[in-house]
């Protein structure tokens, strides 16, 4: 205990040093509130992997899914593109799931044989056509509806509080139906699968403009978290008395004060996602994943249905995973489908994981927090090392390439942090009890 409690400590000495002296508060609270939000990612994919031992690589895929929760949840719907072909989409969407529910009823009514076969066929093929044939002149209707600057069906203008929730519902969905065709497989094959499906819904959502404007990126412009803008703090008479008071600059101390209501909101969640978590894992419901995890042929011989455990365990973590995409789309106020990479949504994340310790929860929030302030201030302090290291040197190509390098030594960064960890505390900085 001891020990852990000297890990969070130097931590916490970390960020008071980045604050006081490295940067400012202000891009310190910046730092803090991602390594937040990802440390709540890392509690999702701490739940499959140090539970249950399931292997998901597909974490940018439910991250996006959290993001797209907030776009159709917190913004206003668009009337004209509704009017113009917003049920000819739900017709589609409906057509298509009509047809893969006839499939399956199909398949499993009729027997095995070439009879079967080809009625599939014929069913799948006319599906889609009808598919097509419903969905593509509704979309093409809606994404005409000024394109400059919507193009697409909006939300339901409700609080992003509900978002939340709703991205994790999304997630979790989206986990039931890949778990129910991916979690027979080995444990690579259901890596490979996450990681394929996770890059299919990137790819919708960078291609159907009438969801959420796809590269275009959706501007939420009103601020989607319940919290003040730094402008209209900078315009309240009591705000600037205090911040004179206290010989703040408004224009900082408005950033730095709303960042730290982030902040809170994102601790309370967090805390109640830990609190939930350890009591998961104290019960006999926790000892029997972490039974299945380490022996599935002795489970099933005590009449476990691992199938099945791995499919709640897999439906938890990704929802989780759904809630911190959903807050951190909220934070950013903006949703742009192209930053959703495997390298800062799953890679990140993993090593996250491995530093703090698998199947520790208080590993995971450790890992997050260390491995992200190291994500960000190496992406601030690379340039200034390099520039030192450099400033011997005689000006040319070799110089050059090491300064314009330098962006790159996060890359490098992580890699010695994951392999000194690897090596001397290959548990992980605070290993499973």
């Amino acid at each position: 205990m001891s020990k852990n409690l000297y890990l969070f400590a130097g931590v916490v000495a970390l960020y008071l040093f980045t604050g006081l002296v490295l940067t400012s508060w202000n891009q310190t609270l910046l730092i803090l509130n991602f390594a937040l939000v990802s440390s709540i990612m890392a509690l999702g994919v701490n739940i499959q992997w140090g539970y249950a031992g399931l292997f998901n690589t597909g974490v940018m895929g439910f991250a996006a899914l959290g993001g797209l929760a907030v776009v159709l949840v917190n913004s206003r719907p668009v009337p004209e593109a509704w009017s113009a072909g917003g049920f000819g989409i739900l017709a589609g969407l409906a057509l298509g799931a009509i047809t893969i529910a006839a499939t399956i009823f199909l398949r499993r009514r009729m027997p095995k044989g070439r009879a079967r076969s080809l009625a599939t066929l014929a069913l799948l093929v006319g599906g889609f056509f009808l598919f097509r044939a419903v969905f593509d002149p509704a979309v093409s209707a809606v994404e005409a509806i000024n394109p400059t600057i919507q193009g697409n069906l909006g939300g339901l203008g409700l609080p992003v509080l509900l978002a939340w929730p709703a991205g994790g519902l999304l997630a979790a969905l989206a986990a039931w139906g890949i778990g129910k065709t991916a979690l027979g497989l080995r444990s690579d094959y259901l890596a490979i699968a996450t990681l394929g499906i996770a890059e299919i819904i990137v790819a919708v959502m960078k291609n159907e403009d009438w969801m959420a404007r796809g590269v275009k990126m959706m501007d939420l412009k009103e601020r989607p978290w319940p919290v003040p803008y730094e402008v209209n703090l900078q315009q309240n008479p009591r705000f600037l008395e205090m911040a004179a008071n206290w010989g703040f600059d408004p224009v900082s101390a408005s950033s730095v004060v709303v960042k730290l209501c982030y902040m809170v909101m994102i601790l309370i969640v967090l805390g109640l996602l830990i609190w939930l978590s350890e009591r998961a894992l104290n019960s006999p419901w926790g000892r029997m994943m972490r039974a299945i995890r380490d022996n599935e042929d002795a489970a099933r011989a005590m009449g476990k249905d691992v199938t099945k455990k791995h499919l709640h365990i897999f439906i938890l973590g990704s929802a989780v995973i759904g809630i911190a995409g959903a807050m951190l789309t909220s934070m950013d106020g903006i949703l742009n489908p192209g930053t959703y990479q495997p390298l800062r949504f799953t890679f990140l994340i993993w090593v996250m994981v491995i530093v703090g310790g698998s199947g520790n929860n208080w590993g995971a929030l450790l890992g997050g927090l260390l491995v992200g302030w190291l994500w960000l201030i190496v992406e601030t302090l690379g340039p200034l090392v390099m520039g030192g290291i450099t400033a011997g040197m005689a000006p040319g190509p070799l110089k050059s390439h090491l300064v314009d390098s330098a962006q790159h030594m996060r890359l490098l960064t992580m890699g010695v942090i994951l392999l000194l960890v690897l090596r001397f505390s290959p548990r992980g900085l605070i290993p499973e009890k």
